[in-house]
């Protein structure tokens, strides 16, 4: 894996580990299921500033009806307390 040195994001990721993230299998998959579910609920790249937060059990599925709008915060809090309990 790349080490973390040279830009950061505002959210502290390092840019270069990210890009290598976005290319494993697993952030692809990510990746292109949250563009799906985006489109299918019409938000994609409406600037609205919501994440699409899949429901328990729907984490792999593309459709929209599988998923509620959630501001990216709150979104990515979720996948902290099930990591660390």
């Amino acid at each position: 894996m790349v080490k973390g040195s040279g830009p950061k994001y505002a959210n502290g990721n390092y840019k270069n580990q990210q890009k290598a993230y976005n290319k494993t299998k697993k952030g692809l998959a990510l990746r292109v299921n949250a563009n799906a579910c985006n489109r299918d609920k019409g938000t994609y790249g409406n600037k609205d500033g919501l994440d699409c937060a899949h429901k328990p059990g729907k984490e792999k599925s593309k459709k929209g009806k599988d998923a509620t709008l959630q501001k990216p915060s709150t979104n990515r809090r979720s996948r902290l307390k099930i990591r660390n309990t």
